[in-house]
């Protein structure tokens, strides 16, 4: 019922008729200032529908946040993986690795170690020459795919790539 009365409001001061004669286009004039001083009341049907689409969006948006979600507008871009590995060794861990992240629809680059590397990964992840592939989350060493398949099943590994909370893909 508001809603009728709104929009005929609308109409009436958004139509032309009347304009022409003075005592019909002064009061006219002020209650379209009026108008537009409290926020424009009246309106147009579209407008009202425009309104409500806003309003719920963003009671979703509070709700969401209120639970506790980082960001709906602009979700987080997941961290690089990367696995290091060393040319004819441990082929068959690197195969179990690559299984496990696609499995879990984690894209990752597969770099071949040279020296200076070798020696960068093993200062970091702390690990031997022999424990080659070891899997990096951004600049976080996860380590061998042992340590791989603990941080997946911990659930740790989903929210170091996509952030926390982390819902598994299957």
């Amino acid at each position: 019922m508001l809603d009728r009365v709104r929009v005929a409001c609308h109409h009436a001061l958004t139509t032309p008729f009347g304009d022409g004669f003075f005592p019909i286009r002064v009061p006219k004039d002020i209650a379209r200032r009026v108008n537009t001083v409290l926020g424009r009341p009246a309106c147009s049907t579209e407008e009202l529908t425009r309104r409500r689409t806003a309003r719920e969006q963003l009671a979703s948006l509070r709700v969401g946040a209120a639970q506790g979600m980082t960001s709906v507008l602009t979700p987080r871009a997941p961290s690089p993986v990367t696995v290091y590995f060393e040319k004819d060794r441990n082929e068959r861990l690197l195969g179990r690795i690559r299984e496990t992240l696609e499995a879990r629809s984690i894209a990752f680059t597969a770099l071949e170690v040279d020296e200076a590397t070798k020696d960068f990964v093993m200062r970091e992840s702390k690990c031997k020459e022999d424990e080659l592939p070891i899997v990096f989350v951004a600049t976080t060493p996860v380590g061998g795919y042992t340590d791989l398949v603990e941080w997946d099943v911990s659930g740790k590994l989903l929210s170091a790539v996509f952030g926390a909370p982390a819902t598994a893909k299957a």
